[in-house]
């Protein structure tokens, strides 16, 4: 039995995770699950979803997945109903999925900005207002969002889209803050610099001189990893 600090404890709270198949999505719920959360798991990727669905299984807590483009507005109205049906509650809503582009401004298409732009903006300012709603009727909760360095320095490199889009989160989590946290409801921004996973892995492999150029940028002298986000997540 490991022992952990009473704050940390998420015993019979319902947590929901975007983006839950992989990366820091996969390992944001594996935290709360290891703290006892259960957890409604939000991704496109069956396969992983299910994965991700049986790891917290094996650990004793309930993980029900959920095929879901979360930048779909009607299919996120839809997740929130599901919730409801399934669990009747929620105490922590993580953000995790967002899209993501690579164009230089000057060439950038209108119709990638507003991609961008929905599913960071629109579609994630969606999932807090339902989560909230949800919330502040019971007068407690906890909004996560994963932003990015991205939304609050400039990254060059053709990340115009999803800077804008990242600020967008930034900001949105400090708007809603101010307007939520003396009703019980926290909302709060993970901003993470470059992080290894399959897609970073692969931009490394083609441009492997990109990884000095990161890490000259970054104190620590080394990328993130997306285990570090389970316990940010619990925090």
């Amino acid at each position: 039995e490991v022992m952990t600090h009473p704050l940390f404890d998420l015993t019979g709270r319902v947590a929901l995770v975007t983006g839950a198949a992989g990366g820091m999505g996969h390992a944001m719920a594996i935290g709360f699950a290891e703290c006892g959360a259960d957890l409604l798991l939000a991704d496109i990727n069956a396969d992983g979803l299910a994965r991700t669905a049986a790891e917290i299984a094996a650990l004793g807590r309930r993980a029900m997945p959920a095929v879901c483009d979360t930048t779909d507005l009607a299919q996120l109205d839809a997740l929130f109903e599901h919730l409801d049906r399934e669990f009747s509650r929620i105490d922590v809503l993580a953000n995790v999925y967002g899209p993501g582009a690579i164009s230089q401004p000057e060439d950038t298409p209108v119709e990638e900005m507003q991609y961008v732009l929905h599913g960071l903006g629109v579609a994630r300012f969606r999932a807090c207002q339902l989560a909230g709603r949800r919330m502040l009727a019971v007068g407690r909760g906890s909004i996560i969002n994963i932003g990015s360095i991205g939304g609050v320095t400039s990254l060059g490199r053709g990340q115009t889209s999803y800077g804008m889009g990242m600020a967008a989160v930034v900001q949105l989590t400090r708007e809603l803050s101010t307007h939520w946290s003396s009703r019980g409801v926290r909302c709060n921004a993970i901003l993470p610099a470059q992080v290894l996973n399959p897609g970073l892995a692969e931009r490394l492999a083609a441009e492997p001189e990109l990884e000095n150029v990161f890490l000259r940028g970054i104190p620590a002298g080394r990328l993130g990893t997306v285990e570090e986000f389970g316990a940010a997540a619990a925090f």
